[in-house]
């Protein structure tokens, strides 16, 4: 027996702008828990043709069963979704969510007429009867009571829930919130940015507290991105937080999270893409926390698999069969980025600006892809063909990352991290690129004479002093000490214009030291390249022709001065500090073979201060 299908259409005229509205609307995880939507759970992990999936869930006693094809979206405009069911009272249920810019009474303001429709074909009797109710009554209140409070929440520029009114702290939770704050801040943590802290914990809800990200809390705060990093690093080291790695598919950009880097692989599966990938520190690993679970729990449950948000980076999905074809409307900012099918190696590159097409075609073969960058307009009128033989889930997306993710390359290249988690370090004989680093390596001139003059006791506290020197000017400039070889020290830093004005410090304090010490010169040299992360004497360690290279120039310094090279002296950043008069700096440039490296001479540049 077949029955009618059911149509629900809904609309409301909202004050907040589509793009305003579009993060918490097609967050649909969240927007299904909001609207009492039970839990779902996926039947496997692993995603199915074209990212298909197959979920379950269970209502009023009643077990559902389905799969849910992908979404289909356009950023900020529409996105829908279609599950055919295998077990419950529907066969299909098709939803299709549309903003729409409308014009409101402040003319500055851009308003949203948005539709939100709903088919639904009942598989038998129980379902005729449970559709009109589900979804024609509850549902329809639910949506109508979630749409407009999200639109109060986009009216102040938020795209999540701040105040939760149903908060639930351990046993004696809050009050070890208060008391490990009080802690970290009599330790030397910001007071504001701790009482910020405290008030997310205490009010977000648990889908915004499961993965806590700083620098997305530092541009909310307003705050220094490093100094809200810090703070969250010793809030962690005080017991208020857990720190957690978060891996990221160089496509979907999703994935799991592990608790220590001892647990993260070089190579890593992801289920949704059904790819394996290599895992660097630079791009694939991001740095994370959650409160720890003695103060309050952030474990979420699931209520959808899919939808735009999960992929941010995505600005439209699309589902052609074979030999179909779809136009759809684009707004892109300026910048790169990649068309791809799913089963189709490859992508196309696309570039958007104003002086690209504002119509173009984009085809999907058996061939592959063309080689050649394609140029687009900023608002481009765009068409998919699918001229392959088989069904292609077409996805558009920004090949740029996103800049408010603190990465494990950068935050292992941090002195307070290596301070607080010294023990952060990866499985043993685990070897992952860290992208690129400056490398510094130092020693002391003439330390052995030192040790004859001054006596060993004296020497070595004046050795140790200048470690201390060291450490301080290193983490100044966001870098990190690395390790300590007698009375030399390897450090890294992420920016070369910083390690060249830290060494410059070092010399210069070094030199001029209290009265009643005695000066000391420093030999320094700094090379930039990509490096590989590995595990020595239970600490993270860096290896690879960089340190080697950077290892030799220290050798090269006379102790008041500072060998770089070429790769650091063609940083746009060192170039200006160079080229700064009133910094007071001379270069040389100089060739010469490098132990190690005999097959090639290497152009070198001497950096001292003028007398």
């Amino acid at each position: 027996m077949s029955f009618r299908e059911f149509h629900y259409r809904w609309e409301f005229d909202l004050q907040s702008s589509p793009e305003q509205l579009w993060p918490l609307v097609s967050d649909t995880n969240r927007f299904n828990r909001d609207t009492a939507v039970p839990a779902v759970e996926m039947v496997n992990p692993q995603a199915g043709d074209n990212a298909r999936r197959r979920l379950r869930l269970t209502v009023f006693g009643i077990p559902v069963e389905w799969e849910e094809q992908p979404f289909e979206w356009v950023r900020p405009h529409r996105f829908g979704v279609v599950r055919r069911y295998s077990k419950g009272p529907m066969s299909e249920l098709r939803v299709r969510v549309e903003l729409i810019p409308q014009p409101t009474a402040d003319k500055d303001q851009a308003g949203t007429r948005l539709v939100y429709e709903v088919w639904a074909k009942p598989k038998n009797v129980l379902g005729l009867i449970a559709i009109p109710i589900q979804i024609g009554v509850i549902s329809a209140r639910s949506f109508a009571r979630t749409v407009r409070h999200y639109d109060e929440l986009a009216k102040h520029g938020r795209t999540a829930e701040i105040v939760n009114t149903n908060v639930e702290f351990a046993r004696g939770g809050r009050e070890r919130l208060l008391s490990l704050s009080q802690k970290a801040v009599a330790q030397g943590s910001s007071s504001d940015i701790i009482g910020l802290l405290v008030d997310h914990i205490e009010n977000a809800d648990e889908f915004t507290l499961s993965r806590v990200r700083p620098y997305e809390l530092a541009k909310q705060w307003n705050k220094p991105r490093r100094e809200v990093l810090e703070t969250f690093l010793c809030a962690t080291r005080a017991g208020i937080l857990d720190l957690q790695w978060n891996l990221m598919c160089p496509l979907c950009r999703g994935g799991g999270s592990t608790e220590s880097l001892k647990e993260v692989a070089s190579e890593v599966h992801c289920l949704g893409c059904n790819i394996d990938f290599k895992v660097n520190f630079e791009q694939s690993v991001e740095l994370s926390f959650r409160p720890n679970p003695s103060i309050r729990e952030a474990d979420v449950e699931i209520f959808c698999v899919g939808g735009p948000q999960v992929m941010p980076h995505v600005l439209t999905q699309q589902l052609l069969p074979a030999g179909q074809t779809r136009a759809i409307d684009l707004t892109l900012e300026p910048g790169r980025y990649r068309l791809r099918t799913i089963t189709l190696s490859g992508w196309q590159h696309l570039r958007a600006d104003n002086d690209g097409e504002a119509a173009t075609t984009l085809r999907a073969t058996a061939a592959g892809w063309s080689d050649q960058e394609i140029a687009i307009a900023c608002d481009a009128d765009i068409v998919f063909k699918n001229e392959t033989g088989d069904e292609q889930l077409f996805i558009l997306e920004r090949t740029a990352w996103r800049d408010d993710a603190a990465t494990a390359a950068e935050v292992t290249a941090l002195q307070i991290f290596r301070d607080l988690f010294a023990a952060e370090a990866l499985r043993a004989g685990e070897q992952i690129s860290v992208g690129t680093l400056t490398v510094l390596f130092t020693d002391l001139k003439n330390s052995t004479r030192l040790y004859r003059e001054i006596g060993d006791a004296t020497a070595f506290g004046r050795v140790m002093n200048h470690f201390d020197v060291l450490k301080q000017v290193i983490a100044d400039e966001d870098g990190a000490m690395v390790k300590t070889i007698g009375d030399a020290v390897m450090a890294v830093f992420r920016q070369p214009a910083g390690a060249l004005r830290a060494m410059l410090q070092a010399q210069q304090r070094l030199a001029d030291p209290p009265e009643g010490m005695e000066p000391l010169q420093l030999k320094a040299g700094l090379h930039m390249g990509p490096c590989i992360a590995v595990t020595l004497n239970d600490r993270l360690d860096y290896f690879g022709s960089t340190v080697n290279l950077a290892a030799r120039l220290e050798g090269q310094s006379t102790g008041d001065d500072v060998i770089i090279s070429s790769e650091i002296y063609s940083d746009p950043a060192v170039r200006e500090l160079l080229s700064d008069p009133t910094n007071g700096l001379s270069t040389t440039t100089f060739e010469i073979p490098l132990k190690g490296f005999d097959e090639e001479k290497f152009n070198l540049w001497r950096v001292t201060r003028r007398r």
